[in-house]
């Protein structure tokens, strides 16, 4: 790694912050039609529900690779106008993540017990008044640990957009180690990028985690640090008694 120079840095440092915008561009997109589509899954109409169940099953059912070429290169042709490169790569992210988004929220809102949508009924709720004040605030603590894992393969996919020529650390990196003419470092440290990136953003999804519980009553007791279990040891019953120890009367011995 000391033979990357100072400039060769900046060029994978410059990769991260592309890649972060990508995330986030994406993820924001993702979002958006994750809750659309998913809340259009469980719709009354049967044609709502037919028309989200087919983006559903088309961008989950599609390479994100060939549809990133389809947007690329088949816009041109097809409507005459193209996307910059940054942008074709945050649409069909945004359209394949989002896809695998709404099976999360529809499955989150299918869980929520059958009393509580009755509730909403029984109060004269509208449909939307059921969805805002009944189902999602149930419903979006059991979708943040699904959403933050496709955050992070959100996150890994957009190493996809390389083969655009936009400037991420994919991108950079393959310049980076054809100015080097080795591998093996450059790769290391780009691993390490990668990692580094989602855990934050995993550290950051654990907050909101913890506050979409404490929203609604769920908040998860503190974890106690190991000095402090080692110092209040476990009560112990008549399995943990040692050699040499008889149960006391009480104890579940046996008296003879």
């Amino acid at each position: 790694m000391s033979d990357i120079t100072w400039g060769l840095w900046k060029l994978l440092l410059s990769g991260v912050w592309v890649t972060v915008q990508l995330t986030v561009a994406s993820a924001a997109l993702a979002l958006v039609l994750a809750f659309v589509v998913g809340v259009a899954r469980t719709h009354r109409l049967w044609i709502v529900r037919f028309v989200s169940g087919a983006y559903f099953e088309v961008f989950r059912g599609t390479s994100a690779l060939v549809l990133m070429f389809l947007v690329f290169f088949g816009l041109p042709v097809g409507l005459g106008w193209q996307l910059v490169p940054m942008w074709a790569a945050v649409l069909t992210l945004g359209l394949t993540y989002g896809a695998y988004g709404s099976e999360i929220v529809r499955g989150a809102l299918a869980a929520v017990p059958v009393a509580q949508r009755e509730a909403g009924v029984a109060l004269n709720f509208t449909p939307f008044q059921q969805l805002r004040k009944i189902w999602l605030p149930q419903a979006w603590p059991e979708m943040v640990p699904p959403f933050n894992n496709l955050s992070i393969e959100l996150l890994k996919g957009t190493a996809l957009v390389s083969i655009l020529g936009v400037g991420d650390i994919a991108f950079n990196a393959s310049l980076v180690r054809n100015a080097l003419s080795q591998s093996a470092p450059v790769y290391t440290v780009i691993l390490v990028m990668y990692f580094v990136l989602a855990f934050v953003i995993t550290r950051g999804m654990r907050v909101v985690e913890r506050r979409a519980k404490a929203g609604v009553g769920r908040t998860p007791p503190p974890r106690a640090g190991l000095s402090r279990r080692l110092a209040v040891p476990e009560q112990a019953g008549p399995a943990a008694a040692g050699p040499g120890r008889t149960p006391a009367a009480g104890e579940g011995g046996v008296q003879r």
